[in-house]
């Protein structure tokens, strides 16, 4: 285990240079992710026999990237930047890859600000396209989770969201403190867990909107049960009831609205199925 818990001592977070620019490995597991689970839902679509064309489906994933980058952004600059002010009275600073004149690349990112930017993108596609919105948002429920086991890679790749101080012999050292990997745990239980639980559960599937509404309560409480192992973010720390960290906050109404959308959307299926024809 010596070799795994001084790994960080032993591996750049920067993958290759081009010039002045910088590839991150936590940039390359991003792409992976959005490829993977672009051709996840391409393999859904064709298995499942959504009514959805391969070119309808590349332009849903461009919107969807956009308003993920930009609501994951703006979500982080929200709910844990401490210096939000100064970002909005210098909006143009958001998304500046600059730092001091050098390019460091766009750091601080929120998955659940993504989650917001990811639901605009996607009421703006079918308004465009004129197509069911919980069709896609269950295509995306069963397709994402498998890209999401790349963003937790590449967070540990990157030596970001460390976990909380232990003792376990699988620990990593970082700054010299042994401490929980908590991105892989996140990597397992939000993505495979979460992932393979939805993947034998479609077919079952009773009526539209289920799988994300599912997909909202599992990500959610596994989220929950992981930010145990993850370090608070130190410029918020613990914001409820002396244990409770802003990741879990949000899981919860992530959770609460996960169920009522649930009875919401089963009780509308019911509805129309019940009508007479």
């Amino acid at each position: 285990m010596e070799f795994w818990q001084h790994i960080y001592g032993q591996f750049d977070p920067i993958a290759f240079t081009i010039g002045p620019l910088k590839v991150h490995w936590y940039g390359i597991m991003y792409v992976l992710a959005l490829v993977t689970a672009l051709y996840a839902a391409k393999w859904y679509v064709k298995r499942d026999r959504y009514p959805i064309d391969d070119k309808t489906l590349e332009s849903f994933f461009i919107y969807v990237e956009i308003g993920v980058i930009v609501g994951a952004r703006l979500g982080y600059i929200l709910f844990y930047d401490p210096h939000t002010l100064y970002y909005l009275t210098h909006p143009w600073q958001i998304f500046n890859p600059f730092q001091g004149g050098t390019f460091t690349g766009i750091s601080g990112m929120s998955y659940h600000g993504a989650v917001i930017g990811f639901l605009l993108a996607t009421w703006l596609f079918i308004r465009k396209t004129n197509t069911s919105f919980w069709m896609w948002m269950d295509l995306v429920a069963i397709s994402v989770p498998i890209g999401y086991v790349f963003g937790r890679i590449g967070n540990f790749l990157n030596q970001e969201l460390v976990g909380r101080v232990t003792e376990v012999p699988w620990g990593i050292y970082v700054n010299h403190t042994l401490r929980h990997p908590s991105q892989l745990y996140e990597a397992v239980l939000e993505g495979i867990v979460v992932g393979s639980i939805l993947f034998l559960y479609r077919k079952r599937q009773r009526f539209e909107g289920e799988l994300i509404a599912l997909y909202a309560i599992f990500y959610g409480f596994a989220r929950f049960i992981a930010e145990f192992w993850r370090q608070p973010d130190i410029q918020i720390g613990f914001v409820c009831c002396g244990w409770m960290t802003m990741g879990q906050l949000l899981s919860l109404a992530m959770i609460i609205i996960g169920i009522a959308g649930y009875g919401v959307l089963a009780k509308r299926a019911t509805a129309v199925s019940s009508k007479p024809r």
